[in-house]
């Protein structure tokens, strides 16, 4: 199983649908988090520790986690989504970025090991 970590600011709208995409997916588990203090859902030191592979979707999500949690993010790859905050949570057009760019990235072998 690989554990798949979602990355927006509030955890409203982009991290949670990547959560529901791909926690059904077998062979998956998928978690999402904010890194604003006043997300849905904040992201914490154990969401990292739990995680094989984190998502952010936008390069400010990348710095603030590198500044607030770098040593905890020194084995674990960490990509840039790179999907503005532009879509209503599940909208058909984020699910396919979605499907699409996490998918080239667990296709090239981002996951534990690799």
């Amino acid at each position: 199983m690989i554990n798949l970590l979602f990355v927006c600011s509030r955890n409203q709208l982009r991290s949670p649908t990547a959560e529901a995409i791909w926690r059904r997916r077998p062979g998956f588990s998928a978690r999402s988090a904010g890194t604003s203090p006043h997300a849905r859902r904040p992201i914490s030191a154990h969401d990292l520790r739990w995680a094989d592979v984190i998502f952010v979707m936008e390069a400010k999500h990348q710095q603030r986690l590198r500044a607030q949690f770098a040593r905890l993010l020194l084995h674990t790859p960490l990509h840039c989504l790179d999907i503005p905050d532009d879509y209503a949570c599940m909208d058909p057009a984020l699910m396919a970025l979605l499907e699409a760019r996490v998918g080239a990235c667990l296709a090239e072998g981002v996951g534990p090991g690799a």
